[in-house]
C-alpha cells in the first residue's frame, strides 16, 4: 500500500529523533568562579575536582581555569574542560571573576589582578603574612574568607578539621620516611626489636590521626596537651592504648629525650613555643620533628619554615620539618576533600540566594570573614597586625 499521499503536518527532517535539551535550572543570581594556578610554595593541591565542577556548571555557574591548575593534584586540562570549566591561558582572567578559590593566599602580584567587591576564598597563614597583604587587599576592597576561620553550622571548624585529619596522618607517614633516612629506624620496629618513640603534642584533631596513624604502624605513642577534655577524648577514641600527659615542663623533656619522633600538632596564633630550643638540644641525634603549626605559629622554637623543595633542615642533630602545606604530599586525596567541601558551601550559597543574603541569615559565615569589603573584620587578625577593627555586624546593617 502506498504511503505516499498520507498528510503530515512534519517535513521528513523534523522527524529525525533529536537529542534532548535539559534546563539548567538557575538559582537566584549565578556568579563566575576563578580558579587560579598556584605559585607558591611549590603547591600541588586545588580547590575543585572536575566532577565538582561539572555540578557546578549544571547550576549554572561559570567556572574559568588556569590552564595547568590541576596538575598538581593529576587532573588534566582536558578533565576540566570537559567537565564544562573554560581553560585560560591568562592568569589575569582567572583573577578577574565574581568569586575566586585558591589554597594559598595570592601575592602582591596576584591581588592587583583581583575586581573590587570580588569574594576571595583562601588559606591566611597568619605566621607568614605581613602588614602590606592586608591593606593591599583593603586597596581593592576585597571580601576576603579564610579557610581558618570557616565554621559549620556547630561551630566547628569545618575545613581546619577536614584537612588535619589528613595532615596527621601524613604527618606520621614522612616522619617514619625521615627517620629511616636518619638512622634507619622502622617506625613500628619488629619481633624482638623495641619501636619508636612518638611524642605528639596536641591531642586535638591532627593530634587524633596522628596518634591513630603512629599507633597503627605499631609505633610507641605518648600524648602531650594543656586541655583535659581533649586529653579524655582523645583517650577514650584509642581505649586507652596511649598515655597522655598535660604539658608539664620536666615531663614533655623528659619524653622527648627519649623521642624518635615528635609531632607539634598545636597551633596557635601569637603562642609561645611550648619545645624550646634547649629541650631539643637533649633530644637525641637523628631524631625527626615534625612543626604542622608553622604557618599559624610555630611549636617548636629552632622550626623553620620549609618548602617542597628544600622539606627539612638539620639542627643540633634533629631534623626539623616545618611545611606549612604538608598535606601537599598527599595533593589528589586533599584536593578531593577540599572539594567536596567547597561544593557543598557553593550549592549552600544557591539556597540562600547569595553571598550577602548567606552573610546576613549565617552567624558562622560571618565569623569566616577576616575582611568585608575592604574593612578589617577579624580581631584576632587586627591585634597582631596593628589594623583598625570593624564589627561584621555593624557592618551588615
Amino acid at each position: 500500500m502506498s504511503t505516499t499521499n498520507i498528510f503530515t503536518p512534519f517535513s521528513e527532517e523534523q522527524l529525525i529523533p533529536q537529542e534532548e535539551k535539559l534546563e539548567v535550572i538557575k538559582k537566584g543570581k549565578q556568579f563566575s568562579i576563578g580558579i587560579p594556578k598556584e605559585t607558591c610554595l611549590n603547591e600541588r593541591r586545588t580547590c575543585i575536582t572536575p566532577d565538582a565542577v561539572q555540578v557546578l556548571v549544571q547550576h549554572g555557574h561559570e567556572i574559568i581555569v588556569e590552564a595547568g591548575a590541576g596538575n598538581g593534584s593529576f587532573f588534566t586540562d582536558l578533565q576540566y574542560s570537559e567537565s564544562g570549566a573554560r581553560i585560560t591561558n591568562n592568569p589575569t582572567e582567572a583573577f578577574a571573576q565574581d568569586l575566586i578559590l585558591k589554597i594559598n593566599p595570592p601575592t602582591d602580584e596576584e591581588i592587583e589582578l583581583m575586581k573590587p567587591n570580588s569574594y576571595l576564598v583562601s588559606a591566611l597563614q597568619i605566621n607568614l603574612r605581613e602588614k602590606c597583604y592586608f591593606q593591599k587587599l583593603a586597596e581593592k576592597k576585597i571580601n576576603a574568607i579564610a579557610f581558618e576561620f570557616i565554621a559549620d553550622e556547630y561551630k566547628q571548624l569545618a575545613l581546619v578539621r577536614l584537612v588535619g585529619e589528613i595532615a596527621g596522618t601524613v604527618s606520621i607517614l614522612y616522619a617514619s620516611e625521615l627517620l629511616a633516612l636518619s638512622n634507619g629506624l622502622m617506625l613500628g620496629g619488629i619481633t624482638g626489636v623495641r619501636p619508636a618513640e612518638v611524642v605528639i603534642i596536641g591531642a586535638g584533631i591532627v593530634g587524633e590521626f596522628a596518634t591513630k596513624a603512629a599507633i597503627g604502624l605499631g609505633a610507641s605513642v605518648k600524648v602531650f596537651d594543656n586541655s583535659l577534655s581533649k586529653l579524655r577524648r582523645l583517650h577514650t577514641i584509642v581505649d586507652g592504648r596511649v598515655p597522655t600527659s598535660m604539658i608539664d615542663p620536666k615531663e614533655l623533656t623528659k619524653c622527648l629525650r627519649r623521642a624518635d619522633v615528635v609531632i607539634a600538632a598545636m597551633p596557635g596564633i601569637n603562642m609561645q613555643p611550648i619545645v624550646t630550643e634547649e629541650m631539643v638540644m637533649k633530644m637525641k641525634k637523628g631524631s625527626v620533628i615534625i612543626d604542622i603549626a608553622i604557618d599559624n605559629g610555630k611549636a617548636v622554637e629552632t622550626s623553620e619554615l620549609t618548602t617542597m623543595d628544600d622539606p627539612y633542615i638539620i639542627k643540633h642533630g634533629v631534623i626539623h620539618c616545618a611545611l606549612p602545606n604538608l598535606t601537599s604530599k598527599m595533593p589528589r586525596t586533599t584536593t578531593k576533600a577540599i572539594s567536596n567541601f567547597f561544593l557543598s558551601y557553593i550549592l549552600g550559597y544557591d539556597a540562600e540566594d547569595g553571598f550577602e543574603n548567606m552573610l546576613l541569615r549565617n552567624n558562622e559565615m560571618k565569623q569566616s570573614l577576616y575582611m568585608y569589603k575592604g574593612r578589617h573584620t577579624k580581631k584576632v587578625v587586627c591585634d597582631r597586625f596593628g589594623l583598625t577593627y570593624h564589627d561584621i555586624n555593624l557592618l551588615l546593617f
